[in-house]
């Protein structure tokens, strides 16, 4: 009897021992929404920035708050970790690019170059380089040791709102509200490829034959169609690309957006290859998995899915209502995604493969 009750407390005691080290379902402690998460190479660490002004940074496995970054009173919009994790960027409302030391939340650097909002930023993956994309339209790169500019690779006609490498480093893609995707030669420094939707081609009506005008009427349509000519041409409308992010393999660019669907897009000729969706809301927040097979999209209201990247074959999908989202992140596992929403938090879904 006595090894009973023994054997009974033990097994209590180890339930208990793993219910307090289970991963929270929410990371809270913000006053702002979270508009960004990223999670540390080795899996520990898990980064939230806010329009609080902060970036928190948390022990993923235990929810533990270890550091609040605090460099600017306005909003915070990107964060990411270089490779080892000894750098956490950020990016905000007040243009400027902020290295921090993770250990004790001080910052290092400040990167200014930005002439607006800075909305995207991603290091190459050894973490020599940083890309940043911006509301002042520009997409640039930087020198992590140097902490200095290295070159402005050029520019989007609207708000730059998403940049990402290729695995090897060697290209760059950004995208934004202008709907185009650019693909940039890291070491050559210029762009190589540029994509986009194929718009509708408007109908071209016969007008019916009219009569020979007379030549003072000629003139004037002359001096009215000149005058017309020093005017802009209408822009093309496209869809606003929110996200975008390589394959694994380099082949392919993944886009999401306005238009709710999740695009492939053909590095080497630029053309669109498939397209998944559409999904309920627009896509804010895209992913990949580490091992590389799948890839999340999270929308505005709420949605998420996640597809085989290879086949496009969706194998998770869940309607969040009410759950405004900006942002998407695999858990270090592949078991769960973590998103940042207008609820001032980061919530744990987990997801079945």
């Amino acid at each position: 009897m006595t090894r009973y009750w023994s054997s009974l407390f033990t097994f209590a005691c180890l339930c208990a021992t793993f219910a307090w080290a289970q991963t929270p379902t929410e990371f809270k402690g913000h006053d702002g929404l979270v508009f960004s998460v990223a999670f540390s190479n080795d899996g520990k660490t898990l980064a939230t920035a806010s329009y609080d002004g902060t970036v928190k940074l948390w022990d993923f496995a235990s929810g533990k708050e270890s550091q609040v970054l605090k460099g600017a009173a306005s909003p915070v919009n990107a964060v990411a970790f270089n490779n080892d994790g000894s750098i956490v960027a950020t990016g905000g409302l007040d243009k400027i690019i902020r290295f921090w030391n993770p250990k004790d939340g001080k910052m290092v650097k400040e990167l200014k170059g930005h002439t607006d909002n800075v909305q995207s930023i991603a290091f190459s993956p050894d973490g020599k380089l940083l890309a940043s994309g911006g509301a002042d339209k520009s997409v640039k790169l930087w020198d992590v040791k140097e902490a200095k500019e290295l070159k402005a690779l050029g520019s989007h006609k609207e708000s730059v709102y998403s940049v990402a490498f290729n695995k090897d480093g060697s290209e760059l893609a950004s995208t934004g509200n202008d709907g185009v995707i650019k693909v940039w030669d890291v070491k050559g420094q210029k762009e190589i490829k540029s994509m986009m939707v194929e718009l509708p081609k408007a109908e071209v009506k016969a007008e019916p034959k009219k009569e020979e005008p007379k030549k003072e009427d000629k003139d004037k349509k002359a001096v009215k169609k000149k005058d017309m000519a020093k005017k802009e041409e209408p822009k093309e409308i496209r869809d606003a690309f929110t996200v975008v992010a390589f394959t694994p393999d380099g082949k392919q660019v993944l886009s999401g957006g306005h238009d709710k669907y999740l695009r492939y897009w053909n590095v080497a000729d630029g053309k669109e290859a498939k397209k998944l969706g559409p999904t309920p809301d627009y896509i804010f927040g895209l992913a990949l998995s580490k091992d590389g097979k799948y890839v999340a999209t999270a929308g505005y209201g709420g949605s998420l899915r996640v597809y085989e990247i290879t086949s496009g074959k969706e194998t998770f999908s869940q309607q969040n209502k009410g759950w405004i989202t900006y942002c998407v992140a695999f858990t270090p596992d592949g078991k769960a995604l973590v998103t940042g929403h207008e609820k001032k938090n980061a919530k744990v879904t987990p997801i079945a493969k």
